[in-house]
């Protein structure tokens, strides 16, 4: 059951009062509520579910009738990075509104995310998934959270709003896209030569990908630093975790302009991390091609990369934008008893 995937469902500003007695409003019980969440989940975003997204959906619904796995997310809910605690809300007996918590560890912090916000499309405008995610929050606070996240899809400028009343503050906007590998994408003849990264160029690769893939949301973006770096100690921890990548960099005349570092995945996307210094787009075409012939054993490319920077070069190269994610943090500055 995976982690990473969450989604955020459209939900009011503008809501009435609303009961949030224990009838109502309750913790996940993990033994019971997993078909009921997955079934609310998938109601909410038809509309939006890629192959990603049925496949955590499935993997839910299976989750719930396994009584072994069951058994052991009753003891690990606030201790591994999957969504296996939070709030859901009853409705006539049914689930009819969620919000889960993953928590995160990070550098000996823990950092809480809001995910799989759903509210049953009849009883929007109540007020119910604000009080699922102030719920949520309560729980972050009391369970040492040192940072509290959600995001939520560009296009849901409602969910947005509510959640800014709340006290998050956007911090990232971040567009997954999507190739295809194929061994016959064109090589334009540009001039732009593919090689494999050199050594001495570290450390502007090291600088691009900064800028790129920000600090503060590495601990749900972890960039595979030990395993790209030059020297002996990265090169024996790729020996002995047989810990595989590959990385390239684009050369013009001997100048280098672009790299790419593509992380094999066990599901079905392979990870790509582009990095180049502003205004390379014939590099980074000539990358991203070349990354789609040399992996074509792969099945998928994805890559995960700042909203509104190389949109035209990305979809030149044969990649599809999915989603663009508003990143959004809990205002540090919000006191306890807030909201």
């Amino acid at each position: 059951m995976p982690g990473r995937l969450a989604y955020n469902c459209p939900m009011s500003v503008i809501a009435t009062s609303v009961d949030t007695s224990p009838t109502q409003l309750r913790p996940v019980n993990i033994l019971r509520d997993l078909p009921g969440i997955a079934s609310l989940v998938e109601s909410c975003f038809q509309d939006t579910l890629d192959m990603e997204g049925q496949r955590y959906i499935q993997q839910m619904r299976r989750a719930g009738h396994d009584h072994g796995f069951l058994r052991w997310a009753a003891h690990a809910a606030d201790t591994v990075s999957m969504p296996l605690t939070g709030f859901v809300w009853e409705e006539g007996g049914e689930i009819a509104g969620n919000a889960s918590l993953i928590p995160f560890h990070h550098q000996g912090r823990k950092i809480y995310l809001i995910a799989n916000v759903a509210v049953r499309p009849d009883l929007r405008r109540k007020g119910i998934g604000r009080a699922l995610t102030v719920a949520a929050i309560r729980h972050a606070r009391s369970h040492n959270g040192a940072e509290t996240w959600l995001h939520v899809r560009d296009d849901n400028p409602g969910a947005a709003h509510l959640y800014h009343l709340l006290g998050f503050r956007e911090r990232a906007r971040r567009t997954s896209w999507r190739g295809v590998p194929d061994r016959t994408a064109p090589n334009p003849q540009t001039g732009i030569q593919v090689l494999q990264r050199h050594n001495r160029d570290w450390p502007a690769h090291q600088a691009w990908l900064e800028r790129l893939y920000p600090k503060h949301l590495s601990w749900y973006y972890p960039f595979p630093w030990q395993s790209v770096r030059p020297g002996i100690g990265p090169a024996l921890y790729r020996l002995f975790m047989d810990y595989e990548t590959r990385q390239w960099g684009a050369y013009n005349n001997g100048l280098f302009q672009a790299a790419l570092v593509w992380q094999p995945a066990s599901s079905r996307n392979d990870r790509l991390w582009l990095a180049a210094q502003p205004g390379q787009s014939e590099a980074l075409t000539a990358m991203l091609l070349h990354a789609r012939r040399a992996l074509a054993g792969s099945i998928s490319l994805s890559l995960e990369f700042p909203a509104g920077e190389s949109v035209e070069t990305l979809a030149s190269a044969g990649f599809t934008s999915r989603r663009t994610l508003i990143w959004m943090q809990l205002d540090a500055s919000k006191g306890p008893n807030l909201p």
